[in-house]
């Protein structure tokens, strides 16, 4: 019994053809190339944070930024991985392809995508970098879509139906939780038709189902996995819906409390959202702490209706996975429980490495041996 105390808590997101995984010691990715080779880079996890950063809401804080930092880099380096296939696929490679929309849209969407398939928990560094400046203006477009834009919603709707709500009100407050509901299901559902999207939504499905094969203390199998849910209490996903509901209670509770900017509305309300902003770490550990208590208690039982929001918007962001794919969710996890079980110490880092197929990933001694 102290045995199964003591496993080790595994937590993952979705990338490109692939899934990280990741637990106190390891981290772990695994990606599919087109030819069926199962690459696998795995590294060892920094030693766990000690003093202020390990308190509640300090916590949060950090593990929000360094989730959307690490777990961008990870989809970058899956991605890479993916584009390197395709300009195997290319007939002459001096003929480039013109980045499209929805190549647009995906590259934008990086950190939000690794925001809502991440387990809400940091990861350690994949090692992938570069991008800086791209990343820097795909976290401004998250910033406008889910922060500016509602706000403006919000306006709209005060305006068109004439409710002459102030900036600060806990009315127009209301209105800008529910017009960022909106754009977070509304721009999930247009992503969701992004075929590398969908497919990453399908990888996100198999690893809500491979940890929850984990959780149950079952035995690690495509069989086991396919007949758990795609949904899980520790989302990224419900963690943005949560961020929604929070900043309603938040902002209604300050925003009397905040200066009146001296103009008209445009002025108090373009005030308004600067003012906001340096609220919004604050909202995300709140959040954050909330969630943990929900994942901890409200699982089974009555109290579980408090999850229903989050798990509705999972059934956009996760998707029946194929057999293939919870084959590289449980490779991944395989991975990663392969240095939490070694009983002597294992370099930081090795090499990537290579299988031909999923068999020849569980013919190997280390992953046999792993934990499960």
């Amino acid at each position: 019994m102290s045995q199964e105390v003591a496993r080790p808590y595994i937590g993952g997101q979705a990338v490109i053809e692939g899934v990280m995984m990741r637990s106190p010691r390891s981290l772990s990715i695994v990606c599919r190339r087109r030819s069926g080779e199962l690459v696998v880079r795995e590294r060892a996890a920094p030693t766990l944070a000690q003093g202020p950063r390990t308190w509640p809401l300090v916590r949060g804080i950090v593990t929000v930024v360094e989730s959307l930092k690490l777990g961008s880099q990870a989809l970058r380096w899956s991605a890479d991985l993916f584009e390197q296939d395709l300009d195997d696929d290319d007939k002459p490679a001096s003929k480039k392809k013109p980045p499209t929309a929805s190549n647009v849209l995906t590259a934008l969407s990086l950190p939000i995508l690794s925001l809502v398939t991440s387990g809400g928990e940091a990861a350690p560094s994949t090692g992938s970098k570069g991008a800086g400046g791209f990343g820097f203006i795909s976290i401004l477009f998250a910033v406008g879509l889910f922060v500016a834009a509602p706000q403006a919603g919000a306006e709209g709707i005060n305006k068109l139906l004439k409710l002459d709500l102030d900036v600060g009100s806990p009315g127009f407050q209301a209105l800008t939780g529910a017009a960022k509901l909106l754009i977070v299901v509304g721009y999930m559902l247009l992503i969701r038709q992004v075929a590398e999207i969908r497919r990453v939504f399908q990888y996100h499905g198999a690893e809500h189902k491979a940890i929850s094969t984990y959780e149950a203390h079952e035995e690690l199998t495509v069989e086991n996995a396919a007949k758990k849910t795609t949904l899980h209490a520790r989302c990224g996903t419900t963690f943005l819906v949560m961020v929604a509901l929070v900043s309603i209670l938040v902002f209604s509770a300050i925003g009397a409390f905040l200066p009146t900017i001296p103009g008209g509305r445009l002025a108090q309300s373009v005030g308004f959202f600067f003012m906001k902003l340096p609220f919004l770490p604050f909202i995300a550990a709140i959040t954050y702490e909330l969630q943990r208590f929900f994942a901890r208690f409200c699982t089974v039982g009555p109290l579980q209706v408090l999850l229903w929001p989050g798990f509705l918007v999972q059934k956009i962001t996760t998707a029946e996975p194929e057999p293939a794919q919870l084959e590289v969710a449980l490779a991944s996890l395989r991975a990663t429980l392969w240095r939490e079980a070694a009983t002597t110490s294992a370099p930081a880092e090795v090499p990537d490495r290579v299988f031909p197929d999923y068999g020849r990933l569980l013919a190997d001694p280390g992953y046999v041996s792993a934990r499960v």
